[in-house]
């Protein structure tokens, strides 16, 4: 044995120390298949060899060897014939001398495992299992002879196989192989015998693989030093398939040497076997092995015997007990026989063998046991493990691993839009929102799971190694039987799509068959928990902590401590996730402190070569690299693992003189196209991926599976496009192409047609993506370097024959090698990143993928390009209709000043457009037809025709409206301005000559008062008002005065409004009372949000026409009623499931009009007071009567005209004053109001709260059925209250403040015309346009409001100036008197009260409610894309749903429910929240993700209104929807809690810009 490892260059006191990491380092030497070695060599060699699953690694040859034969074959030839014989049987005798002098591969592979340590020991014995080779199970000591069971080098070996059951059905099985429970035949001999046990195994198992090394391997010699004592164990693993040639998996052990000498293996492996097969040289019947023989053959354990001197064929003794002869025997015919009997014993026994069980016999050293590094590692591992026995498997990650989860997600996705903002407008909302998701996710708790993990990694290097192995291992035990059942749903649903994909008549069908693969495939993401998520959740803790500068209360360690714990499991060879796929993110903030930690361990010289591998699910990227680089990235593991994961390799000291780096990165991926997650594997995310894998390294290998590149191909267009789109980046990448699976030997010289044409593919497809960015690409290799010639690599299958038995090809191993070689010889020629410029690449290369969507969203450059040139195009079309109607407006206006036309039809305007139009049809027909991508524009062709045609029909709809508004306002304000320019000059006439004459007859002041009224009285007649509701009694024609309507606003069910349409399910008419109730119950919310809908639309419609400025008209209701008439029609031809009454349309006009009444009545009084003739003049009574004094007085002209500048400024002033003042009050109340100064969330937390607090049931069922309008009462009712309780000290000094100001600027203006004038000698009338313009930025006032002024003779400038400074004060000082908190809103236009400025800025968003619970969407935009969703559901009973059937409501929130039975399906009669999107329509629009917090403040108001709400739906809480006695213990006080608690991330409002 000393002599052995002499030989072989080990030294004894080395044995069980030689590291993974000094044989997986990059070595100088390759290794070729039939090269032969020097004895210091072996191990190396056969290491390399084993790691590359190269099973050729045991026939192996020395050097000394071929040397000897050489110098034999040289002999010369003996001269006579005697000589002759004596040289020959001279060389014969050397021969066996000198072979037996060679070392035995088996003792080669057996230094190796006494040399390994733990872990190395583990890896080779995995390795040498992939190479369907036999495993040590019992190994003597080399010094003690003790019996040593490596128990954990089995611990990472997975089997699979396939049975068939009794229904002959296949059904597959994949397992630890330390927990599978298989029969066990055991073999072994007594003495020597002639025959090879261990051949005659390999016959059993796989007759066309050495399993089991024998005598007649090459390479074998009868030297063997470290085999005897050894028990090997194998397995035959089924296929499923009638060749099989055992039908179920079944062990084989195998113990070497004589097993007379041998005893203790041989009592332990009999003890255990199924069935134990003897080999037997010639027996005596008193021979000490006949005496064994016989006690074992009277046991009723089954046994055969197998004797190497007897012929005779197989003999059934008794049961279970079987005798074969060998001697001069076909091979085949024995291997038949005795699998034969085998096979009769196996079902005969029932006894099973698991290889844990081997540990239980007493007198063996188990590794497991005998090491506490292992021992403490498997016991912490463990207590870890039974933290999680309590959760589903698809609950895990959301219960333990919190910061990974939506909060990492949404910040995510704002750091993507943050990114891809095309202007600033949102920068500062969504930069808040990221800060507060960052709280958020800080907030978060550590859990025990995860304390603990960070507890045991900061433990020593050894005790850490064997923790995070042992929990590798038992996660993947733990998940492995679960996701083994989801793979094989997802498998059965898929095929059963595929079959209805073919059946046209079953579509419903097919579309719930693929919303259930799509939930199967969301469990199967759910269910992927491996050490790889713990290490995504400690990065999480760690951008989170740095995000808000704090370490965290329930952290066992300092948060700056976690970068360096990942890189020392790197360093170790652990592999970390460097893009999060679930996320589709770079976690750069933790990666760069990870690298950061990197350069302080390794050195800020360390230099790396990135290796990165890209390809399609399946194609055997990490089998690649696993082989290459003896590496252990996760092969078919049953997990959809996302994202791209970096593993560092070492390059040895020797190699270091050749290669200017000291590791290589090695970067796997997730396959591309997973089908798993087809669902969420988006297109964007495949090829943002692959853009920066192939971005990111020096090198990257993709890789294919056959000789067909056309699945590869749109990635690597868009990365190409990318590319040259992200020129800042600077990259230089490479690739290399490696088809595998290619048995064809001569497919190098097969594929050189195959090569051209596909450089010519990437060129063309490069010249396209140039041409599109503007660069000067000409062909591939211009922006990723690429040799057609060198850089396509072929590899040879994987397995040699038909798995599970097969074992690897050689070939394969081989060409892995050259394709090693090959990224080495580029490597050398590199100098490597420095690990610091590693880091900064990666960051610029992320940065400037966020910022680059447009390119990443299509699936190749052709098709980007197609679409933007379709783009431009449209806009073009777009801008030729907008052109002519241009035109034609400016045409209408004309005539319409000129009195050349009174009325525009919609006719009109498409008469007038026609041309343009039908050139815009006939040029888009066109562009599809004659585009040279038409055959990929086609797509897109009927959605494009639709929007054309849409916006035309809208900007032709908006001209009629905004052409008619102005014939409306020229005629209206002809008429008026004509009226009271005429009353005006009369009066003002009228007034002096009554002045003139009473000054003559010098009446006294009552005189003149008396006489002055009764000349007012005949000069002012009687106003009528407007009568809206009669208004829409004529519209609508037969409604007569009488008739009455319901309030729809106020109804509690529309079910009497509708009829149900007749395919909303088979025979409707017949289908029970019940149905019909529930499916409205569907249809009721929809309703609910239709009508208010319309009615803020209506609202909006209402502003929009002005009625203070331009007056009422019969013209506005018509445009309302054609306008919800037409919101209706569309509404019942949707995707809904009933139809409309007559009354509701009526019931719907009149309830809108009544609440638009006194709006409309408001607005129209404010324009008859300011516009019309009459009334006007009614109310400047008193300006009149001060210039009749005047004129009594005999005042000059400079005098009355300051008199009644002063007068007519009253209102301008009035009205400036309240619009600013209301302006700074909307301000002030959005930062000093609580309930005001933040977003929407903050004043849907205030209204909650008061709901709470005033405990009003009608206000409750006010927010829930009618949020909108609740929202507006709130915040009127909040500014109402700030008027009110802060008047004095808030709103009144700011009025005081804006009069005071504009009195100064008034008199300013005043003074700096009368200086104008006189500068310029100029007349009144540059007085009063000076005036008037100085001011027309503060006042509406004009020279026209002077125009029924007579002013000619006016020619005292200084006194007009005067005469003003004296009068303005007064009419200042009545203004402010007038100021108080009842005229505050009444003095305002509707549109400028500081409550409709907040209304605007707060309700403008989305409105849609959750179908089932009715809760609101909380996306700040109206009519947006996407999904709606909030994070805070409902009991779903407050909007009166029930259970099918039932009169119970449904006492549970939708977020958090899994399973219910209250949404109606048509074909199962129930429906799953979770598949909600089944339901079409509103649900298919709402995305309501699982919620398991806990949130009182909805089961509170149930508890508290449960009577109410039983009253209101006539429906009660039991049976399925019982209140559960816990939300009874909450109180109001912790409902308002929960919701401050809910609402936190809002309680540091941003600073806001004024309305």
């Amino acid at each position: 044995m000393k002599d052995l490892f002499h030989r072989l260059h080990v030294k004894l006191k080395h044995l069980n120390n030689l590291r993974a990491a000094d044989v997986l380092q990059i070595k100088k030497h390759p290794i070729q298949s039939n090269e032969s070695y020097s004895e210091e060599e072996l191990i190396q060699s056969f290491l390399q060899k084993v790691l590359m699953m190269n099973y050729r690694a045991r026939y192996i040859k020395t050097k000394e060897n071929d040397e000897q034969a050489q110098t034999e074959d040289n002999c010369e030839s003996p001269e006579d014939e005697s000589d002759f014989f004596d040289v020959l049987n001279a060389s014969m005798s050397d021969n066996i001398t000198g072979k037996s002098k060679q070392i035995h591969p088996m003792d080669v592979q057996m230094a190796v495992f006494h040399c390994a340590d733990d872990f190395l020991k583990q890896l080779m014995v995995t390795k040498l299992s992939q190479c369907q080779f036999a495993l040590p199970l019992l190994v003597p000591d080399i010094f003690t002879q003790q019996i040593e069971f490596p128990l954990w080098t089995f611990r990472q070996i997975t089997k699979s196989w396939k049975i068939r059951n009794t229904n002959n059905e296949t059904m597959s099985q994949t397992q630890p192989i330390y927990k599978a429970q298989t029969p066990m035949v055991f073999f072994f001999r007594f003495g020597s015998v002639s025959s090879s046990k261990s051949q005659l195994m390999n016959s059993l198992i796989n007759d066309k693989h050495n399993t089991f090394f024998h005598r007649n391997c090459p390479g074998s010699s009868r030297s063997r030093v470290l085999m005897d004592g050894v028990v090997e164990i194998a397995w035959f693993c089924p296929s499923g398939k009638n060749t099989d040639k055992f039908t179920d998996c079944v062990a084989f052990c195998n113990l070497h040497g004589d097993a007379g000498v041998h005893e203790k293996q041989l009592q332990i492996l009999t003890e255990m076997a199924s069935v134990n097969v003897v080999l037997l040289p010639r027996l005596h019947t008193d021979d000490r092995i006949a005496v064994k023989i016989k006690k074992m053959f009277s046991e009723e354990k089954p046994l055969i015997c197998l004797f190497t001197e007897h012929k005779s064929k197989a003999i059934p003794k008794k049961k279970g007990k079987y005798k074969i002869g060998l001697k001069d025997r076909n091979q085949s015919e024995v291997s038949e026989e005795l699998r034969g009997a085998i096979k009769d014993c196996l079902s005969e026994s029932s006894s099973t063998f698991r290889l844990e069980d081997v540990s239980k016999h007493s007198d063996i050293r188990v590794d497991e046991e005998d090491d506490e590094d292992c021992r403490r590692g498997r016991a912490a591992a463990q207590q870890m493990i039974s933290l999680l026995e309590k959760k589903k498997l698809t609950e895990i990650k959301e219960s333990f691993l919190p910061h990974q989860g939506k909060l990492w997600h949404q910040w995510s996705q704002k750091n993507k839009e943050l990114h891809r903002l095309r202007g600033d407008d949102d920068e500062v909302e969504i930069k808040t929102e990221m800060k507060n998701k960052r709280q958020n996710q800080y907030k978060s708790v550590i859990s025990e799971f995860m304390n603990f993990f960070i507890k045991e990694i900061n433990s020593h290097d050894r005790h850490k190694m064997f923790f995070l192995k042992w929990l590798r291992i038992l996660l993947d035990e733990y998940a492995s039987a679960d996701i083994i059942t989801l793979h094989h749903k997802y498998n059965e649903k898929w095929s059963t799509v595929l079959k209805l994909t073919e059946n046209t008549k079953k579509s419903h069908q097919l579309k719930d068959e693929q919303i259930e693969l799509e939930r199967i495939s969301e469990d199967l993401q759910a269910a992927a928990f491996g050490l790889e998520h713990i290490m995504r959740e400690i990065g999480q803790i760690y951008e989170s902590c740095s995000s808000v500068k704090e370490n965290k209360k329930d952290l066992p360690v300092h948060f700056s401590s976690l970068p360096s714990l990942a890189a020392k499991m790197m360093i170790s060879g652990f592999p970390l996730e460097l893009m999060d796929g679930d996320a589709a993110h770079v976690p750069l903030v933790w990666i760069s402190a990870v690298f950061d930690q990197l350069v302080q361990k390794l050195g800020d010289q360390t230099r790396v070569f990135v290796l990165s591998v890209l390809g399609i699910q399946s194609s055997g990227k990490s089998t690649m690299l696993n082989a290459m680089f003896g590496l252990q990235f996760a092969v078919s593991a049953g997990r959809c693992t996302r994202g791209a994961f970096m593993q560092l390799v070492k390059v040895s000291e020797e190699m270091k003189t050749q290669m200017n780096i000291d590791y290589i990165l090695v970067v796997d991926t997730e396959g591309l196209c997973a089908l798993e997650l087809a669902g969420r594997s988006t297109r964007h995310h495949d090829n943002e991926l692959a853009t920066f894998v192939v971005g990111l390294a020096n090198l990257t290998v993709i890789n294919i599976f056959g000789e067909n590149l056309s699945e590869m191909q749109d990635v690597l267009q868009i990365i190409v496009q990318a590319y040259l789109r992200m020129k800042k980046v600077r990259l230089n990448p490479s690739c290399v192409f490696v088809h595998q699976n290619v048995s064809d030997i001569t497919a190098v010289e097969k594929n050189m047609e195959g090569r051209r044409r596909l450089q010519e593919t990437l060129d063309e497809m490069t010249k396209l993506a140039a041409e599109e960015e503007v660069c000067d690409a000409e062909c591939f290799s211009d922006v990723i370097r690429f040799d057609v010639q060198n850089d396509v690599k072929y590899v040879a299958q994987l397995w040699e024959g038909s798995p599970p038995m097969a074992p690897p090809n050689p070939n394969y191993s081989e060409n892995i090698q050259e394709l090693k070689e090959t990224i080495m010889s580029r490597a050398s020629k590199l100098d490597g990143m420095l690990l610091n410029n590693l880091k900064d690449h990666i960051k610029n290369l992320w940065k400037a993928l966020l910022n680059e969507q447009f390119v990443l969203s299509f699936k190749n450059s052709l098709e980007a390009a197609a679409y933007k040139k379709l783009d431009t195009e449209y806009n073009k079309w777009l801008n030729s209709l907008h052109c002519a109607l241009i035109e034609t407006e400016k045409k209408l206006h004309s005539q319409i000043e000129n009195e050349a036309i009174h009325k525009v039809e919609k006719s009109d305007l498409q008469r007038e457009l026609k041309k343009t139009v039908e050139q815009v049809e006939k040029s888009l027909s066109e562009f599809f037809e004659r585009d040279a991508y038409a055959n990929i524009l086609i797509k897109w062709k009927t959605s494009f025709e639709t929007k054309l045609k849409e916006h035309q029909e809208n900007i032709v709809s908006q001209t009629i409206i905004k052409v008619n508004e102005i014939l409306q306002k020229r005629d209206m304000n002809k008429k008026i301005d004509a009226q009271r320019t005429h009353h005006e000059k009369t009066l003002y006439e009228k007034s002096k000559e009554l002045a003139l004459k009473l000054n003559e007859k010098k009446n006294n002041e009552g005189t003149q008062k008396e006489e002055f009224d009764l000349f007012w009285k005949q000069c002012v007649k009687s106003l009528t008002d407007i009568d809206i509701l009669g208004d829409v009694r004529k519209i609508l024609g037969d409604w007569k005065e009488d008739d009455k309507f319901n309030d729809i606003f106020t109804v509690k069910s529309y079910f009497t409004y509708v009829t149900f349409k007749n395919n909303s399910k088979s025979g409707i008419e017949g289908v029970e009372n019940h149905y019909k109730e529930t499916l409205f119950l569907q249809s009721d919310s929809q309703i609910r949000s239709f009508i208010e809908d319309v009615a803020h639309q209506t609202e909006t419609m209402i502003q929009s026409f002005n009625i203070s400025e331009n007056g009422y008209s019969i013209s506005y209701i018509q445009q309302l009623t054609d306008n919800i008439k037409k919101r209706v029609k569309e509404h019942v031809k949707g995707p809904v499931k009933y139809q409309f009454t007559d009354e509701f349309f009526i019931d719907l006009i009149f309830s809108i009009c009544m609440r638009i009444n006194d709006r409309i009545t408001e607005e129209h009084r404010r324009f008859r007071k300011a516009n019309y003739p009459v009334l006007n003049l009614r109310k400047k009574r008193d300006e009149y009567y001060s210039i009749f004094i005047k004129y009594c007085h005999a005042a000059t002209s400079a005098a009355i005209l300051g008199q009644i500048i002063c007068q007519k400024l009253r209102e301008p002033i009035e009205l400036s004053i309240y619009r600013k003042t209301s302006r700074d009050l909307a301000d002030e109340m959005r930062s000093n109001c609580e309930s005001l100064n933040g977003n929407r969330s903050n004043l849907e937390k205030h209204i909650l709260k008061t709901l709470a607090e005033e405990e009003d049931f009608d206000k409750y069922m006010n927010y829930i059925e009618n949020p909108r309008g609740h929202y507006k009462s709130f915040i009127r009712d909040e500014v109402s209250r700030y008027i009110r309780d802060k008047f004095s000290i808030c709103v009144l000094p700011k009025m005081k403040e804006n009069i005071k100001l504009l009195q100064q600027k008034i008199m300013n203006a005043a003074h700096q015309s009368t200086e104008h004038v006189q500068v310029n000698s100029g007349d009144v009338g540059l007085w009063l346009k000076s005036f008037t313009q100085q001011l027309s930025d503060q006042l509406i006032f004009s020279e026209e409001h002077l125009s029924g002024v007579k002013h000619d003779d006016v020619d005292d400038f200084r006194l007009l100036e005067d005469v003003i400074r004296q009068e303005l004060p007064a009419v200042m000082s009545d203004i402010s008197s007038r100021f108080n908190t009842d005229t505050f809103p009444v003095k305002l236009d509707y549109k400028f009260r500081p409550d409709e400025l907040l209304i605007d800025h707060f309700c403008q968003c989305c409105w849609v409610q959750c179908p089932f619970c009715g809760v609101t969407c909380t996306n700040t935009i109206e009519n947006h894309d996407g999904d709606h969703s909030a994070p805070l559901h409902r009991v779903i009973g407050i909007k009166g749903t029930v259970y099918k059937s039932t009169n119970t409501l449904v006492c549970n929130i939708c977020s958090k429910l899994h399973e219910s039975y209250y949404l109606i399906n048509k074909q199962t009669g129930k429906h799953y929240i979770k598949y909600h999107t089944r339901g079409g329509g509103v649900y298919a629009d709402w995305s309501i993700i699982p919620d398991l917090s806990e949130m009182p403040y909805w089961k509170w108001v149930v508890c508290r209104f449960q009577k109410d709400l039983e009253n209101c739906y006539s429906k009660i809480f039991e049976g399925h929807g019982m209140i559960l006695n816990e939300w009874r213990r909450y109180t109001k006080k912790q409902a308002i809690e929960s919701i401050d608690g809910h609402f936190q991330e809002i309680e540091h409002p941003v600073t806001v810009s004024p309305v």
